[in-house]
């Protein structure tokens, strides 16, 4: 029973934090594209201009890299805790958890499988809280 305690801190503890880390990461992104000069040059931009494509090339990459730090910092517990053996293990099925593919659960010890539902969980949350995200930025230009 102790180590189903453990377990859930340790979940727990990682699903805060990467919350913190993807809330300040989209607070820091949002704020860089905010201010009125900012806006103003927003509306002025066409969606499918050259500037309108990196914009969202932009947007599109900070996200990806917020998502991989997350992936990352579990991979990094995961073999931390013995529960994954090996960095390219621990990546892989960070990965397939935080995307919420999972195919299966064998690359864990059976101990800490409740990590990996945690991991699952928390992707599909933060997946869809940066879809959010990017379609109010992108609303942001002016549909022409």
């Amino acid at each position: 029973m102790s180590q189903l305690w453990a377990e859930f801190a340790v979940s727990s503890m990682l699903a805060v934090l990467c919350v913190v880390i993807h809330g300040l990461g989209l607070f820091s992104l949002s704020h860089a594209l905010r201010g009125e000069t900012a806006v103003e040059r927003l509306k002025q931009i066409a969606p499918l201009s050259p500037r309108g494509v990196a914009f969202t090339l932009g947007i599109v990459v900070s996200i990806l890299a917020l998502h991989g730090l997350e992936i990352w910092l579990f991979a990094f517990v995961y073999t931390g805790l013995g529960a994954v053996t090996g960095l390219e293990d621990a990546l892989y099925f960070s990965t397939i958890s935080y995307s919420t593919v999972g195919y299966s659960d064998i690359h864990i010890a059976p101990q800490w499988r409740l990590l990996g539902a945690f991991e699952s969980i928390l992707g599909m949350v933060l997946i869809g809280w940066s879809t959010a995200f990017f379609f109010r930025m992108l609303g942001r230009m002016e549909a022409h």
